[in-house]
């Protein structure tokens, strides 16, 4: 945030809970499949638009010739996915690294990451990164965390966790807060 760290930030009003994450996607149909068959996603609706060389850079910040055709996913019990496919002359095809500006990854809860694991691996197009990890004491509130990383076969980065292991692990949101109304403190 160059040049805003002297300014204090406000707080967004009104804001109540996460409603989507949107990923880009170089097939649409592959993306799609990938997360019913191998996440369990279910596709609620389809939409498409441009190119519109006003609407399109003023409202996406892409070039005036885009397109994009979009697929929402419920993916239960708690996140809504929405996949973009998009088309351009400019558009770039080399996904961000983790270590880019821009990287990402999303992060899934599994029972047991070791039989995930072997799903994954047999799963095609998906590329397992390295064996099976757990966190060890250096990081106390998450010791006996067991994660690995994958790529799914068009270049997302994901990852699963199984925290089972876990004594006490940090507040994070989880199950216990889907029922609870938000409580977001104000800054001071």
């Amino acid at each position: 945030m160059s040049g805003v760290q002297e300014q204090r930030l406000r707080r967004l009003p009104g804001l109540q809970h996460t409603d989507h994450v949107g990923l880009t996607v170089p097939n649409l149909e592959e993306g799609i499949r990938f997360f019913v068959d191998v996440l369990g996603a279910e596709e609620l609706y389809r939409s498409e638009r441009g190119p519109d060389e006003e609407f399109m850079p003023t409202n996406f910040e892409v070039p005036a010739d885009a397109k994009l055709t979009l697929a929402m996913l419920r993916l239960p019990p708690n996140l809504n996915i929405e996949l973009f496919e998009w088309s351009s002359a400019e558009r770039r095809e080399t996904p961000p690294r983790h270590c880019d500006a821009g990287g990402h990854h999303l992060c899934f809860v599994v029972d047991d990451v070791d039989e995930a694991i072997a799903v994954l691996q047999e799963t095609p197009g998906v590329r397992v990164l390295g064996e099976r990890k757990e966190v060890a004491g250096d990081s106390p509130r998450v010791a006996g965390n067991r994660w690995t990383y994958f790529i799914t076969p068009w270049g997302l980065l994901m990852e699963i966790v199984d925290r089972s292991r876990v004594t006490a692990p940090p507040r994070l949101v989880g199950p216990a807060d889907w029922t609870a109304p938000p409580n977001i403190p104000e800054r001071t």
